[in-house]
C-alpha cells in the first residue's frame, strides 16, 4: 500500500537518525527525539507551529509475582472506522522475572494539517 504524496496529510518518511517511518511534517522524530528540521520557527497559524493535543493516553503496569519468569510481547494494532486492521505492529518483547515490574505508556498526538483535510489509505 502506498501513502499519500510528500506534501498532503499523512505523507511520510523515513528518520534519518533511527530509520522508523515519521510524518513528512515531523519537526522532531517522536521515536529517537532528533531535531529533524531547523531554521526560523513556524508562523503562528502554520500547522507545524500549532500545538499538539493528545486525545488518547493510556498508562498501566504489571507485576510478576509468580514464582517463574514470564515472556511478554507488545502489539499494537490500529483500526479504522470500519473496524479494518491498518497497522499492526509488535513494539517490543521481553522477559520479567519474578518481583520485577514494567510500565507501558501509550499516546497519540494529533496536530492540523495544512493541506487538504482528508486522505484516503
Amino acid at each position: 500500500m502506498s501513502g499519500p504524496r510528500a506534501g498532503l496529510p499523512g505523507a511520510t518518511r523515513t528518520c534519518p537518525h533511527c530509520r522508523e517511518t515519521i510524518l513528512d511534517s515531523a519537526t522532531v522524530c517522536p521515536s529517537c527525539k532528533h531535531h529533524l528540521r531547523y531554521g526560523a520557527p513556524p508562523a503562528a497559524g502554520d500547522a507545524q507551529g500549532a500545538e499538539a493535543i493528545t486525545p488518547l493516553r493510556v498508562e498501566g503496569s504489571f507485576r510478576n509475582a509468580e514464582s517463574s519468569a514470564w515472556e511478554y510481547s507488545m502489539v499494537l494494532t490500529i483500526r479504522n472506522e470500519r473496524g479494518e486492521e491498518i497497522a499492526r505492529r509488535l513494539v517490543g518483547v521481553g522477559a520479567i522475572h519474578p518481583d520485577e515490574m514494567r510500565a507501558f505508556t501509550l499516546s497519540v498526538e494529533m496536530t492540523p494539517t495544512a493541506g487538504r483535510n482528508r486522505t484516503r489509505h
